[in-house]
């Protein structure tokens, strides 16, 4: 399934998901997901965690108290899950064909991040993948005040590159980050069409 992403001639700045768009991160986010959730006594079925992919840990973690009807302390469900998570990041792998993007017009065209997660975990996962000098740009949950599906975090991140919406590139593998970049009047590229994921296998 993995080929090479075309990015037309126009296009003046490219922008990244990274939690399944240059990371292959989802699967190991939602095993994490699914062990803290029995912890806490919620069933974290694959059709959750798709339905809320894309809306920081936090906020995550407050709906599923909500709908699960549950009295423990959001912050204290996220702790726990970041725990897990670090400790076990070694597993995660690189998306190849966002990966050679990234390599090919790394002194091309400006590029830069804009993630549902926080600033700790995203530079720890970019880190990891040896992409940390390439994307310094990056606009995180805690450098916005609407998330995804709301545009700002790609607005946010066309402004730091310095190149209009219209003429910005966004790669992205969640419903709610495309509808993001499409508000923003942005060419969306949705990557899971390159990749095969392990999602709930």
């Amino acid at each position: 399934m993995q080929r090479e992403i075309i990015v037309d001639e126009n296009i003046k700045g490219l922008i990244f998901d990274i939690d399944g768009t240059i990371a292959d991160s989802m699967p190991l986010h939602f095993k994490v997901f699914q062990k803290v959730g029995r912890m806490f006594g919620v069933n974290y079925t694959k059709e959750l965690f798709l339905e809320l992919a894309g809306i920081p840990a936090l906020e995550t973690c407050q709906i599923v108290k909500d709908r699960f009807g549950k009295d423990w302390d959001p912050s204290e469900f996220v702790r726990v899950k970041e725990e897990m998570y670090l400790e076990n990041m070694n597993k995660v792998v690189g998306v190849e064909p966002v990966i050679n993007l990234i390599h090919k017009y790394r002194d091309i065209l400006p590029m830069a991040c804009g993630t549902g997660g926080d600033r700790f975990s995203a530079t720890k996962v970019l880190t990891a993948l040896d992409l940390d000098f390439l994307i310094e740009n990056m606009v995180c949950a805690e450098d916005v005040t609407e998330h995804k599906p709301h545009p700002e975090t790609f607005l946010k991140a066309a402004s730091l590159i310095g190149v209009t919406p219209k003429d910005c590139m966004v790669f992205e593998d969640g419903a709610l980050g495309i509808e993001a970049g499409n508000t923003a009047g942005m060419h969306v590229v949705d990557v899971t069409q390159y990749y095969r994921t392990t999602i709930g296998e």
